[in-house]
C-alpha cells in the first residue's frame, strides 16, 4: 500500500499505516498567520497585463495582489459578513497605497471577489488565512 502525504506529522502517517485505513483522515488546513481588513478587487483594466511576479493577469482566476507577502503564497480569504470563502495565489503587489489608508489589505480578482459575494459591492470585510508561503525570490 502506498500513501502520498503532503505536510502531515508523521506521527499520523504511522498511526495511518497502523490502523490500516486506506486514505487519509481528513485534516484541516494548518493557519500559519491570519490578518483582518477589507479588501478590493480588480480586473478589467488589468486583465491580461503583466503582474509584479512576471505573471500574466487573469480576471477569472483565483489570484490577488498583497503588499508584502511573497509570490506563491496560498491564503483563504473569508468574507466576514456571509461567511463565504476562496483560496487565492498572491501573484501582484498591491492594493494602492491610497486604498492601504483606507484599510484596504488584499486586492482580490474578479473571480475570488465574485465567490466571495462582493463583486457589485466594491468592497467588503476580510479575514486572510495564509496556508502555505510562497518561494522567496533569490537576491542577485
Amino acid at each position: 500500500m502506498s500513501i502520498r502525504v503532503k505536510c502531515l506529522s508523521p506521527i499520523i502517517v504511522a498511526l495511518v499505516i497502523a490502523l490500516g485505513l486506506r486514505s487519509m483522515p481528513v485534516i484541516a488546513d494548518s493557519v500559519l498567520l491570519t490578518q483582518s481588513g477589507k479588501a478590493s478587487h480588480y480586473g478589467k483594466r488589468f486583465h491580461g497585463k503583466k503582474t509584479a511576479s512576471g505573471e500574466t493577469f487573469n480576471q477569472q482566476a483565483l489570484v490577488a495582489a498583497h503588499p508584502s507577502w511573497p509570490f506563491g503564497t496560498i491564503v483563504r480569504v473569508t468574507n466576514i459578513q456571509n461567511k463565504r470563502s476562496a483560496k487565492v495565489r498572491i501573484v501582484d503587489r498591491g492594493p494602492a497605497k491610497k486604498a492601504q489608508r483606507r484599510g484596504v489589505i488584499i486586492d482580490l480578482s474578479t473571480k475570488a471577489a465574485k465567490t466571495l459575494a462582493f463583486h457589485n459591492e466594491g468592497k467588503a470585510a476580510v479575514r486572510l488565512d495564509v496556508l502555505k508561503w510562497g518561494k522567496k525570490p533569490k537576491k542577485r
